[in-house]
């Protein structure tokens, strides 16, 4: 049956059609070269450049709000460990650990190009490491050794330098006896070796645990550890050599650690996800069409509307970005459930209007309807690029840009492509727009205020049992097995953290050691209480200009003094005095100050490089600073006593880089909160300005929805996240569009609205439903959101449709 309303349009339209037909086709064409255009800018990418998607999580985090060193720092931290692969293959007999380690080192050596690793026998590494502070020998003691130095008589220190020339038990000795006759260059060696477990054996490094001996094996990534070709080979290469291991011998325990297990296990997981959600999408809205149109071509043409948005926003992001994250491409698979939106509401008019009405005066008509629907998106997207998190604003971007190439490819190619008879309804779509007289309308009445009591006690009880979790160790998700790995490595080499340190600094590099001096007397306290084990420091090696003329002095004043030692020493082994003359010139030239460049660019250094970040900031402020980084954590809740430990000194801080990025997200996910009220009163205004009083009609589904699913989270004890106030913000944009479709005035109008947002609704649910499957915590928190608030939605909509009436303006919509 034809309406008024529809002959009106189609009479009105005939004079200008022409005209707008011509347009038409122009448009069309111009946005058939834009799509080449498209093409080949990707097919330019994917298969010229083969371009490859990043994987670094960091990508994904906020740098520091205030602190360019801090965040200098903490860089410098990740970066000295993000290029290496550490190993250790144990066994209970030594022999056996190093066939195994053998085995394991063979396989490797056969890819150069992927793994390098450590060259050099140990023993020559030794004598390397030895030679760096050869010229200061005298500079360098320990704090026992000054004590010794002050409280001992020469004679008891004549007696140990006679003991180590002459007892068999005289202890260790590096070098000839008148380079150290008094074993302080060995002794401060020896302390300095209790920094690490790590021991040199036949000509390898070990580590001793548990009854069982391990090599330790230290490799170098030839390419980045982010990178997923490398990934796909590194990864092989490492479980082919611990089968090697494992065959020579079974019983080898094997303990493998390294940034790109971490990156590799997140790419995989992140991979298969984009191919589940999107073809799942795909499959799911293919057969709703199908089922709803019979027929190939309205299939045919919402997947050439979304498959023209997914090229636009990959081009047009890349262009803007220089790379993209896996994740942003995983995020945008759900584009699939929500960029179909504006094809389907078309198709969906085109069946409920008239025959004689052409499609391009449909689409004026629409128009309206189609703008605010992707402008209340855009602005839901527009909350996640507002945040600091690069890894969200790439997903925003690339989300808004996907919808908007896909509502233009609607706008200019539909028209054209669909005609009066290009559709057919089916008994399921007709059973499906005739069912919303059934649903329930909203009134203002004794029940309708029943209703709103009972909700408003639902939500106010689950909003006050709502809490939040804001800590950055909840966004991550780690296969258990590289977890377990990675603690008990970092038990064996007792390593340190890089997310928590001491960040020192200063104007000058020996003001920075002074500093880092004065922190380690304030920390020795907790390695008393066995808190700590200790910590690694550049000023462990280097000690400040100060402490080491110090010490030189009271070298000086108590083993080099003419009446000292060494005349006792030459009494007992029958020397004249000129050889005392000699010991004390011999001894002397070993007393070249140490400076901390030479250290960090000497072998002994290269350990402990990533702990000097050297001249920092800008040419007119230029500091020095170092890291002070802390061995032996164990009791996370010990943390406060090590900040604590920091706030006396000038040029001291102590950086938690988790608690700093959990403050961040504390930070932004009040911000969002604001920004998602902010976006639900702009929405009203635009929506006053169309459907007048009416406009409450088409945001309270979204606005309902959103609380109900926060009461909900709140009474099952799930915490609110950064991640769930997004989803809300999206929730909003996607949401009111359901309202929009439902306040068309007629019946015939309604019906076939209903269809387009029962068509929209589910595809929207298979998108972010597999989304709330993920493994990836942020990815699960967002879709979770939106599946229950989307559910929500598309139950509650109909219930706040426009009262139906022969008109066929919306601004006659009544309240």
């Amino acid at each position: 049956m034809t309406e008024p309303a529809d002959q009106d349009a189609g009479t009105s339209a005939a004079s200008p059609g022409k005209s707008l037909r011509g347009a038409g086709r122009a448009l069309a064409l111009a946005w058939l070269l834009v799509v080449a255009v498209l093409l080949g800018h990707n097919a330019y990418l994917w298969l010229v450049q083969r371009t490859s998607p990043d994987t670094d999580i960091l990508a994904l985090l906020p740098s520091s709000r205030h602190d360019d060193v801090m965040q200098q720092a903490f860089v410098h931290m990740v970066d000295s460990a993000q290029q290496k692969v550490v190993v250790l293959i144990g066994e209970a007999d030594w022999d056996k650990a190093t066939q195994a380690a053998s085995a394991y080192e063979a396989v490797i050596r056969k890819q150069p190009a992927l793994l390098q690793p450590m060259a050099g026998d140990a023993a020559q590494l030794q004598g390397d490491w030895l030679a760096s502070f050869d010229r200061s020998r005298l500079m360098l003691l320990t704090q026992e050794q000054r004590d010794k130095l002050r409280s001992d008589s020469p004679q008891q220190w004549g007696q140990l330098a006679l003991g180590t020339m002459y007892g068999a038990f005289g202890g260790p000795r590096l070098g000839a006896w008148q380079d150290d006759p008094f074993g302080l260059f060995s002794g401060w060696v020896q302390a300095r070796a209790q920094e690490t477990p790590v021991r040199p054996r036949d000509g390898r490094l070990f580590v001793e645990s548990g009854g069982r001996s391990y090599v330790l094996l230290l490799m170098n990534l030839q390419q980045s550890a982010f990178s997923i070709s490398a990934q796909q080979q590194v990864i092989p290469l490492l479980d082919q050599a611990s089968r090697a291991a494992k065959q020579a011998v079974p019983d080898a325990e094997i303990i493998t650690a390294g940034v790109i297990l971490h990156a590799a296990a997140g790419s995989q997981q992140a991979s298969s996800e984009m191919a589940t959600i999107g073809a799942g999408s795909l499959i799911g809205i293919v057969l709703l069409m199908w089922l709803t149109f019979r027929s190939l071509k309205p299939i045919a043409l919402i997947a050439l509307s979304i498959a023209i948005g997914c090229l636009g926003a990959l081009s047009v992001s890349w262009l803007l970005f220089g790379r993209l994250h896996l994740l942003t491409l995983v995020f945008g698979a759900s584009l699939v459930g929500i960029a179909q939106d504006y094809a389907i509401y078309f198709l969906c008019a085109r069946l409920g209007t008239a025959a004689q009405t052409d499609s391009s005066t449909l689409l004026r008509r629409l128009l309206p309807g189609l703008a605010l629907m992707l402008l209340a998106a855009v602005i839901g997207y527009l909350g996640m690029a507002l945040t600091p998190f690069p890894g969200l604003r790439q997903m925003a971007v690339f989300s808004v840009l996907g919808l908007l190439f896909a509502w233009l490819t609607v706008i200019l190619w539909f028209p054209a492509l669909i005609h009066a008879d290009t559709l057919r309804s089916t008994p399921l779509a007709d059973r499906c727009s005739h069912s919303i007289g059934r649903w329930p309308r909203f009134r203002a009445n004794r029940n309708g205020y029943l209703l709103a009591a009972v909700f408003a006690v639902f939500a106010t009880i689950g909003l006050m049992r709502l809490s939040v979790s804001d800590d950055i160790r909840a966004l991550q998700k780690t296969p258990q097995r590289l977890i377990d790995d990675q603690i008990k490595l970092g038990k064996l080499l007792d390593t340190p953290t890089p997310a928590q340190f001491y960040l020192v600094r200063g104007d000058t590099a020996e003001q920075v050691l002074q500093r880092e001096e004065q922190l380690k007397q304030r920390l020795q306290d907790l390695i008393g209480k066995k808190l700590i084990s200790g910590v690694q420091a550049v000023s462990n090696w280097v000690p400040s200009q100060r402490q080491q003329h110090a010490d030189r002095d009271l070298i000086d004043a108590t083993l080099l003094t003419p009446q000292g030692p060494l005349a006792a020493i030459a009494a007992a082994i029958d020397e004249p005095a000129q050889w005392v003359q000699d010991m004390r010139q011999r001894l002397s030239a070993h007393a070249e100050p140490l400076l901390p460049q030479a250290f960090i660019d000497s072998p002994a250094g290269q350990p402990w490089r990533h702990l000097w970040l050297g001249k920092t900031g800008a040419q007119y402020a230029t500091q020095y600073a170092s890291i002070v980084a802390v061995r032996g954590l164990n009791d996370y809740r010990q943390l406060p006593l090590l900040a604590a430990a920091a706030a006396p000194a000038d040029g001291v801080q102590w950086v938690d880089k988790v608690a700093d990025i959990s403050a961040v997200l504390h930070y932004y996910r009040e911000y969002m909160t604001w920004a998602l009220l902010a976006a639900y009163f702009t929405i009203f205004l635009l929506l006053t300005l169309r459907y007048r009083r009416a406009a409450w009609r088409a945001i309270a589904p979204p606005l309902l929805a959103t609380l109900a699913t926060l009461a909900l989270f709140g009474l099952i004890g799930q915490p609110l996240q950064l991640f769930h106030v997004l989803a809300c913000l999206l929730l909003l944009g996607l949401g009111v569009d359901y309202g929009i479709f439902l306040q068309e005035p007629t019946d015939r109008h309604q019906r076939f609205s209903w269809l387009t947002v029962g068509l929209s609704a589910i595809s929207a649910l298979l998108s972010f439903g597999l989304l709330a499957l993920s493994n990836s915590p942020p990815l699960h928190a967002f879709g979770l959101t939106m599946l229950i608030g989307m559910a929500l939605v598309w139950l509650i909509s109909p219930c706040f449709r426009g009262a139906a009436s022969s008109s066929s303006s919306p601004h006659e919509t009544r309240q």
